[in-house]
């Protein structure tokens, strides 16, 4: 039986066998983030735009008839768009704010606006 286990652990490799009640247990030891994929892979990111670094204004008021004043955030407007990176030869998609965007076209492409503003386009 224990040639058996240590043969198994062999095959297997990254999997962990582990005894419950006498049963022998295979348990996956692979992260979460590599064994699934699609949507409930993603990561959560912050809501900043990644050209200009524009964050949430967590300030903001509300101001009520009553002039009673309550907290309230004010997002900034993100929007996923694809950018042909001359420089990389491939698109790069990136998270920005409608500013970005505007920013982008004046500066005639995501090239001269990462060069500008000192972004690293090869991580996106």
């Amino acid at each position: 039986m224990k040639n058996f286990l240590s043969l198994l652990l062999a095959v297997v490799g990254m999997m962990q066998v582990t005894a419950f009640m006498g049963t022998p247990v295979v348990q996956n030891r692979v992260p979460v983030s590599q064994n699934r994929s699609g949507a409930s892979s993603m990561e959560m990111r912050a809501r900043v735009c990644d050209l200009l670094g524009k964050t949430p204004n967590r300030q903001a008021r509300v101001v009520t008839f009553s002039h009673q004043r309550n907290k309230t955030v004010q997002h900034v407007n993100l929007q996923s768009k694809r950018f042909y990176s001359e420089e990389l030869d491939r698109k790069v998609k990136l998270r920005l704010s409608t500013k970005g965007i505007k920013t982008v076209n004046k500066l005639g492409g995501i090239d001269a606006a990462a060069k500008k503003y000192d972004i690293n386009l090869k991580k996106f």
